[in-house]
């Protein structure tokens, strides 16, 4: 699950820094979006564009959604762009990929059938300027490296859409059953923070209230990834998912 991140030090927008962390969760599990909000580090490597000859067929059929080799392929390109990463088109990212679309298909399904709020699409025009002002010196710089990624702008705009509505659906399904103790705090202050500080300060004390909101918004944040995990392996047992495996 995504893990918040921990140097103390660097206090970039609380809201900014779950969105992103959040969008990495969704993308990857397995690898926490831990710095994506504060560096985007693109290569300017030129990917290979998508063949416009792949006949599009059923990757994953996921209860009533369906997975297509289209849908992979576009996930890998976008999570690489976000991530400013290479891309990866073998076998076992497409399997991986695969997987995480399933995660996917399976919060849509609930959130189609349960009627969460879900955020307008306006909601995304201060991220995405905001990953245009600190990854792109001008928008021909921008629209350069999508078109080497082999992806559009509304391909982005659709990612960022997803990540915030992820966010929203975390917070209403699974914030109101988390509780965090005083006594919990204290233990991550006294085990991760205070350590760190004084590693990086010498000498320096650092009362825990300047850490608190920190603190709780981190162990809420573990807790909501925790729940949502349970509630994942659950939407799985009672979900018919089946792999093409010719797809990959």
């Amino acid at each position: 699950m995504g893990l918040r991140p921990t140097k103390w030090d660097e206090n970039p927008p609380e809201q900014r820094r779950r969105i992103f962390n959040r969008l990495r969760w969704a993308f990857d599990r397995a690898a926490a979006f831990q710095a994506a909000s504060s560096q985007y580090a693109l290569y300017y490597l030129v990917p290979p564009p998508a063949p416009p000859d792949i006949i599009d067929r059923v990757a994953v059929a996921v209860g009533n959604h369906v997975v297509t080799t289209s849908d992979i392929d576009r996930e890998i390109r976008v999570t690489a762009f976000l991530n400013g990463a290479i891309l990866d088109f073998t076998p076992a990212a497409k399997r991986a990929t695969a997987d995480r679309m399933v995660e996917q298909a399976l919060v849509r399904t609930e959130l189609e059938t349960s009627r969460y709020p879900t955020p307008p699409p306006s909601e995304i025009d201060p991220i995405l300027a905001q990953l245009k002002k600190e990854r792109f010196p001008t928008d021909t710089d921008f629209q350069r490296s999508l078109a080497e990624y082999g992806i559009t702008e509304q391909d982005v705009r659709d990612a960022l859409l997803w990540q915030r509505t992820l966010l929203s659906f975390l917070d209403v399904r699974f914030r109101p059953s988390v509780q965090v103790s005083d006594k919990e705090i204290q233990d991550y202050f006294d085990t991760v923070v205070k350590p760190a500080f004084q590693a990086a300060h010498a000498g320096q004390t650092v009362p825990i209230d300047d850490y608190r909101d920190q603190i709780e918004a981190t162990l809420t944040g573990q807790r909501e990834d925790q729940e949502m995990s349970k509630w994942l392996d659950q939407a799985k047992k009672r979900t018919e998912i089946a792999y093409h495996n010719e797809a990959f």
